[in-house]
């Protein structure tokens, strides 16, 4: 009934543009599912998207989320918004050297919305909104769907109708619990892919409203043709994967609007056949659409051009080993064979993995590769796909086939190494949108099935048994990316020949304080990529840690031998060769890691303790104001210039440093300590006592704290004071050096007293 009121309210109009949907086949009379109106099928697939990912909204920052948002510095407010045009997506500038030219300001714009509202980095707030977006753009989907599977027509009031609601409803469901998407949702960054895929589908359904039919019956609007092109300028600004939309609308233009017979066309073209006017490829406005579409991408892509300032990115070897191949052949064959991965991943996708990269995915290197099967599988089913697209009689086929392929490859194409070389190997959340494809090729053989099926229900069931699994996985999966210990070792089992796998769950350890274990994880990653600079680096810190100077020593070298501009590598060799007394060798490693990391504040910092050790004192004075320059909270250079300078005997200059210091740092309890200290030797005991008290408020179980106060009493002469702070040191620390021995020498100068006075 739903269907003959519909043709029944369709009107007569330029048949080119409002009764295509009318003339073929509809999907939904073969297909067995739920049929529900608009709006409830809408609300459904809201509610079954937001119950997948729900599980996420308490999640920590994970992953890529400590570089793109709390060490972005766009994100916070003194940084100017301006800024966020000419910065990549991790805060780099993009005309540097080292900027991956991931551009995308309106995302990171979201992100320093998002904590300037929470007042911090607190990761809640940009899980929901991440979830809100995947719920709306499932909803959106309905209406995609159902213009990519029934056709676009208009109602005599001018609404669009929905000629395949059931299809259109479970397309938009297999998308909504796809588990490939989890990354793109509880992954914070992956909110770059879902702007994007926003704006992407406005641009598509703007660009569909540009053909209904306006009051001076014009067959098609200007005007929303071009705000087709500026949400997808926007969708780019978002993610770059955004401008093919523009070819997509082209491509829908061409084969709905227009109803273009491609192989037909490509025939008349190649025996330059007069009718060619006929076929489509001049009527009234397609060419001036398109030109519209070219040009407005071609601008988009010019002025990105001129942003980025200067050439691709540089990634390295292990990012995406098959482009670095000096063969066309081994560059070729892997390139297909990461296609069949990520098809495999739309297919089948249990096996996810937040990092596929550096070894998980070995090269093939010859054609007696058993992993061949895998290229020769996904040829043959696209090729049959795409024969039958063009070939097949049926127009009705061949338009939601060439759709079904347009959608599945035209977003995956930035990604695909074709055109520049990206920096992975393969990324679930670049599926994001490719996915789309995917689903009406799904729904669309479903409906072949059910046609030939003689239990339709048994074969729904079938389905609804897919989406529940998927549901299920969705949530599974959304669990292990609440924390970054679950999310690496989830990835453990698969990819277990993924150096950086190893190194994530080892750096989680580390931070943990589980160092042993640390250490395995580390050393695996070394053996599995023996040029993995970062675990050698982080390894060397921990048995430097540990004491195993030499062993650390050996890998830290190996490091900067390695990659010679490592500077955190330099640093944390001269801390090595510094504990082993090879002074000159340390400062030489100090000063080649500031060489190649100018704004080096920790590195100042170890270098003004290395000429400490020297005694060097104008030296490390020099180095410490340098690191506080840098950066003024740097509590540790603060305080060791304090110390020297009242070590020294430079007791107003050690308070003028220490006064400089709290007032950048008011609430910082140690150096109230030092400074308390140096107080308390000017005799300015008062002032003194405050900033003691004030530390001890902030840090009650310091022994250090009670004791140095106590010593101040007992110069001051309030002696009950002191012993009682004495004591309050002796039982938080009973091997406190000195104080001990001041508190017998307070306990017998009081026995000493009471002597006196009986």
């Amino acid at each position: 009934q739903i269907f003959n009121q519909h043709n029944a309210e369709a009107p007569n109009l330029e048949p080119a543009f409002h009764r295509m949907a009318q003339m073929e086949p509809n999907l939904d009379h073969d297909v067995s599912w739920f049929l529900l109106p608009s709006y409830w099928a809408k609300m459904v697939v809201a509610l079954i998207s937001f119950l997948c990912f729900a599980n996420s909204y308490d999640g920590d920052f994970v992953f890529d989320d400590s570089e793109a948002i709390i060490n972005n510095k766009d994100l916070r407010a003194e940084t100017p918004l301006g800024d966020l045009w000419y910065h990549d997506f991790w805060g780099s500038k993009l005309s540097s050297n080292t900027s991956h030219k991931s551009y995308r300001p309106l995302t990171v714009l979201t992100f320093r919305i998002n904590y300037l509202f929470a007042g911090g980095f607190y990761p809640v707030g940009f899980h929901v909104i991440n979830i809100i977006l995947h719920c709306t753009i499932s909803v959106l989907m309905v209406d995609v769907f159902s213009i990519l599977l029934g056709g676009l027509q208009f109602s005599n009031k001018g609404r669009r109708l929905n000629l395949a609601p059931k299809s259109s409803l479970l397309a938009a469901l297999l998308f909504a619990v796809h588990p490939v998407h989890t990354e793109c949702v509880a992954g914070i960054v992956g909110r770059a892919d879902l702007l994007c895929a926003l704006f992407f589908l406005l641009s598509f359904l703007g660009y569909c409203k540009a053909f209904k039919e306006n009051k001076e019956g014009h067959t098609f609007s200007v005007f929303w043709v071009l705000v087709s092109v500026v949400l997808g300028a926007i969708a780019m600004l978002c993610k770059e994967q955004g401008i093919t939309i523009l070819g997509l609308n082209a491509v829908f233009d061409a084969l709905v609007i227009n109803k273009i017979n491609l192989l037909e066309l490509i025939r008349k073209l190649v025996y330059k056949d007069k009718s060619l006017e006929n076929a489509g490829l001049l009527r009234k406005g397609l060419l001036f659409r398109i030109t519209l579409l070219m040009c407005g991408g071609a601008g988009i892509l010019y002025i990105r051009w001129r942003i980025m300032g200067t050439g691709p990115p540089a990634f390295t070897e292990v990012d995406n080993p098959a482009s670095f191949a000096d063969s066309l052949f081994v560059r070729a064959i892997n390139y297909n064979y990461y296609y069949s991965l990520n098809a495999w991943l739309l297919l089948c996708p249990w096996w996810l993995c937040f990092d596929w990269s550096m070894g998980c995915i070995p090269l093939i290197k010859s054609v007696s590769d058993w992993r061949i099967i895998a290229l020769a599988a996904l040829w043959f089913c696209l090729i049959g796909l795409i024969c039958q697209a063009l070939c097949s009689e049926d127009s009705h086929k061949r338009r939601i086939l060439t759709l079904g392929l347009g959608f599945l490859i035209i977003p995956f194409l930035p990604a695909s190494n074709l055109f520049f070389r990206v920096g992975f190997v393969v990324a679930e959340r670049v599926i994001y949108l490719p996915s789309i494809g995917y689903c009406i090729l799904f729904t669309y053989g479903f409906s072949l099935l059910s046609k030939q099926a003689k239990k339709k229900k048994i074969l729904a069931v079938a389905v609804l048994g897919i989406l529940l699994i998927n549901v299920m996985r969705c949530a599974l999966r959304s669990s292990q990316w609440r924390s970054e210990e679950q999310l690496f070792r989830s990835a453990l089992s698969v990819c277990p020949l993924n150096a950086k796998v190893h190194y994530n769950v080892g750096k989680n350890l580390a931070d943990k304080g589980n160092q042993s274990a640390a250490i395995k994880y580390y050393r695996e990653a070394v053996r599995l990529n023996p040029k993995y600079v970062h675990a050698m680096n982080n390894l060397g810190n921990i048995l430097k840690e540990r004491n195993e100077l030499h062993e650390a020593e050996e890998l830290l070298s190996l490091a900067v031998q390695i990659q010679p501009d490592f500077a955190a590598a330099w640093m944390n060799l001269g801390i090595v060769q510094n504990s082993l007394r090879r002074f000159e060798e340390a400062e030489q490693s100090y000063w080649t890691a500031i060489k190649h990391r100018k704004k080096y504040p920790d590195c100042y910092y170890n270098l003004g303790r290395l000429y400490a050790d020297l005694n060097r004192h104008i030296d490390a004075l020099n180095a410490w104001r340098n690191a506080t320059v840098l950066k003024p909270e740097h509590s540790l250079a603060w305080n060791n210039m304090i110390i020297l300078l009242d070590n020294t005997g430079n007791l107003a200059q050690a308070e003028a440093v220490g006064r400089e210091a709290l007032e950048l740092i008011p609430n910082d309890h140690s150096l109230m300590f030092s400074l308390a200290n140096v107080l308390g030797k000017s005799q300015k005991y008062k002032e003194s006592e405050a900033l003691f008290l004030k530390a001890i408020k902030a840090n009650p179980n310091a022994a250090s704290y009670h004791g140095n106060l106590a010593v101040l009493y007992h110069r001051w002469g309030n002696l009950d004071l002191a012993k009682k702070h004495y004591e309050v040191s002796l039982k938080l620390d009973p091997m406190a050096p000195g104080t001990k021995e001041n508190y017998n020498l307070l306990r017998r100068k009081l026995e000493q007293l009471q002597k006196k006075g009986g």
